[in-house]
């Protein structure tokens, strides 16, 4: 097996990874653009609770990001077996964890909603949307899991393939179920909470499809559907569980930003879903070359290649750039036809331009922030990780109470909190990597 890696293998490895991040920011999308031409309400409603719903996701992709990190460890090391036993301990414990994150959902929306969201219009509709979006936690769980294979493997294929299915059933259904098209019901903010759901059912059912018929899962020891083993399962909760809980506080703390803006009032509660949206399309690339540069670096790592590490993670910073201007640069060029995307209201487009151009630069530095961090955890050391953000997310917090609370300032300077998260989590992770024995292979 060639382990050293080039730009070629970083580009294959990288863009199915794109479609894939493409495939969940499309269910937003859609979502704000169907919603958007409802109704204020409606759209700051699905953003509030879409992102209390990603919250949750984020602990099973938490999961799933360590699953990642020891299949591509395994690979390295050319232990294949290895392979399946690390994804069938994380099947075990994935599928569990979406039930109770579905059960946690039931149970709590509707109480956590009437705290955090002061507008009666918006808690209504948010909770119309909860109703049919939490049914998809437990396939959301699945696909990460399966989604942290495949990247694992550096075959990542099969996400192209997932994200087209799941563009395709979002699209119609949102369109058929919130409108009333094509013989079907007239559900508004609920039919977009459905068709996510069906949306993510779909990847499902082509990510089980294509891995009993593609992918030589034999080889790999998968789905022998063993007797868990203790060591094994510890093994994965040690680099797992930090994880889920990095998510877990990091989206958290998103999902409280967005609280605070809905206290300034609707109107920047719409600006702000525009410009999430936007900032979400904008920063897929970003996303998924960190995702790679978490994966290579595991496997570089795995086969004792560390000269190797830092100028590879350096190559994929450079193209995560490289990819990333061309996109800003049209995103920059025509910012209010941008913002007419997702509203027929001419003013609320307008008055979002000064905060879309505040994301377009913390997006610039996102990308170096993120593919250095993911550095990080590729390297084992996934509790450092947490600490590391935690103490970024502190400082993350105390600008926008500071910003939404106290001085109350316009939208676009709430927005600038995206640079304070960008610029620190840049430099904690420049001084891992630069002062922090890291060539000391972690046991994992």
């Amino acid at each position: 097996m060639q382990l050293s890696i080039t730009k070629k293998e970083i580009w294959q490895i990288t863009y199915p990874i794109i479609f894939g991040n493409l495939a969940q920011t499309l269910i937003v999308l859609v979502n704000t653009v169907f919603l958007g031409h409802l109704g204020k309400v409606e759209l700051g409603a699905a953003m509030m609770a879409g992102l209390y719903y990603l919250v949750f996701t984020t602990v099973a992709q938490g999961f799933a990001v360590g699953v990642q990190i020891l299949v591509a460890r395994r690979l390295g090391e050319n232990r294949l077996k290895g392979i399946g036993e690390v994804f069938e301990h994380g099947l075990y414990f994935a599928v569990p964890l979406g039930i109770l994150l579905f059960l946690m959902l039931a149970f709590t929306t509707q109480d956590f909603f009437g705290l955090i969201i002061h507008s009666d219009a918006i808690r209504v509709s948010a909770l119309r949307f909860m109703d049919f979006r939490q049914w998809g936690i437990i396939f959301v769980s699945i696909n990460f899991l399966f989604r942290s294979l495949y990247i694992g493997l550096s075959n990542t294929k099969i996400i192209t393939y997932t994200t087209l299915m799941m563009a395709v059933v979002n699209i119609f259904f949102d369109f058929s179920l919130i409108f009333g098209h094509c013989g079907l019901p007239q559900m508004g903010v609920a039919g977009a909470g459905l068709s996510s759901v069906l949306a993510e059912i779909s990847a499902t059912a082509v990510f089980f499809l294509y891995t009993f018929t593609k992918l030589p899962y034999k080889e790999y020891d998968l789905f022998r559907f063993r007797k868990p083993v203790g060591a094994i399962l510890s093994s994965v909760l040690r680099i797992s569980l930090p994880t889920m809980f990095q998510r877990l506080i990091s989206f958290g703390t998103w999902f409280l930003f967005f609280a605070m803006i809905e206290h300034l009032g609707e109107q920047e509660m719409a600006i702000s879903g525009i410009v999430r949206s936007v900032y979400m399309l904008c920063t897929i690339p970003v996303f998924a070359y960190s995702a790679t540069a978490n994966t290579v670096t595991s496997r570089l790592i795995g086969a004792n290649l560390y000269d190797e590490v830092v100028p590879t993670v350096m190559r994929v910073l450079k193209m995560s750039w490289l990819t990333l201007l061309p996109i800003l640069l049209v995103f920059v060029a025509f910012p209010e036809q941008i913002a007419t995307i997702y509203t027929d209201d001419m003013e609320l487009a307008a008055q979002s331009v000064p905060a879309l151009y505040t994301i377009y630069v913390a997006a610039v530095v996102m990308a170096a922030a993120m593919a250095i961090f993911e550095f990080v955890s590729g390297t084992g050391r996934t509790l450092i990780a947490l600490l590391m953000e935690s103490g970024v997310l502190v400082f993350y917090v105390i600008y926008i109470y500071l910003a939404t609370e106290i001085f109350r300032l316009p939208i676009q300077w709430v927005w600038c909190s995206e640079w304070v998260y960008s610029l620190l989590m840049l430099l904690v992770s420049v001084c891992f990597l630069k002062f922090y024995p890291w060539r000391r292979k972690s046991q994992i």
